[in-house]
């Protein structure tokens, strides 16, 4: 079982100017400590069910930028780009940027956006659902034109490029692993079976039956449900109940599921300390 570290929140310390040395420290010490990832949210206003909009926020891929010169080995990542945020060919060459920049490091993590207030916000154009997952599968489609040898034009519904052209293609070969967030199991979990190398889900009581709609998209695409990564956001805080913690990931890994995403609940350089010594070790024995 892997861990990943998902960095939330940008608000302890509360100084400003910690914001830097914080992330960076929590970051190599995540990198030593053997976490296999790192991630931060898609967000420019902080998630309202969870703390005031007003809290401090990063842009995701500068900030992945600044952790892949702090660290060597972590896969980095955005938990999950939302697509309405670039356009798909610019997003397919920030991805290639930090997996050339990171020497191959880089994963693209993605799902169909959903916060309309910061859209509305910052100007980012809102549309409906159904338009929303269209525009995600033609994403996907253009981020793995982008990284073929296929440099000519795309033609899609919401989406036209007159050419594919990225250069320098990413380190990673064949090309930057896809993650596709999220547990909509008409539209979403196709999408994985269609296009993904790994899905993430909520750790919550309907994971196996989410898994069970994947694998059924899986039967229906012809794909290999045992080729897809399970990935899982852990929701029982690890250093308060550790073995409960511990229990849950265990029921995971029985489930198939080889990375848990853990969350700061304090000051993330102690977190990244406490759960890098008391449980990560403990992790690893689960298969």
């Amino acid at each position: 079982m892997k861990l990943g570290l998902h960095y939330w929140s940008f608000t302890t310390p509360p100084e400003p100017e910690l914001i830097t040395p914080t992330l960076a420290r929590t970051a190599r010490i995540a990198d030593d400590a053997g976490f296999a990832s790192f991630t931060v949210m898609d967000h420019y206003f902080q998630m309202e069910a969870v703390a005031p909009a007003d809290e401090p926020m990063l842009e995701a891929y500068t900030t992945l930028g600044f952790v892949a010169g702090q660290t060597e080995r972590m896969t980095l990542g955005v938990l999950v780009t939302g697509v309405m945020y670039r356009y798909p060919g610019l997003l397919a060459k920030i991805v290639t940027t930090l997996d050339v920049l990171s020497g191959g490091r880089a994963r693209l993590g993605i799902g169909a956006s959903w916060y309309e207030r910061e859209q509305r916000g910052l100007g980012v154009p809102v549309v409906p659902v159904g338009e929303r997952f269209e525009r995600l599968e033609e994403t996907l489609q253009i981020c793995l034109q982008m990284w073929s040898e296929n440099n000519g034009p795309f033609e899609g519904r919401h989406y036209r490029l007159a050419e594919t052209l990225s250069v320098p293609a990413p380190i990673r070969r064949p090309r930057p692993p896809i993650m596709i967030g999220g547990g909509g199991e008409k539209k979403t979990l196709l999408l994985v079976a269609r296009y993904a190398d790994s899905c993430n889900l909520f750790g919550t009581d309907d994971l196996r039956h989410k898994l069970d709609v994947l694998r059924s998209h899986c039967e229906a695409e012809g794909r290999d449900y045992d080729s897809i990564e399970k990935t899982v956001v852990m929701r029982v805080p690890p250093l308060d109940e550790p073995d409960a913690f511990l229990a849950a990931a265990q029921e995971y890994a029985a489930l198939g599921v080889t990375e848990v995403q853990v969350t700061p609940d304090r000051h993330p350089v102690e977190f990244t300390e406490q759960v890098g010594e008391r449980l990560l070790p403990k992790l690893t024995d689960f298969a």
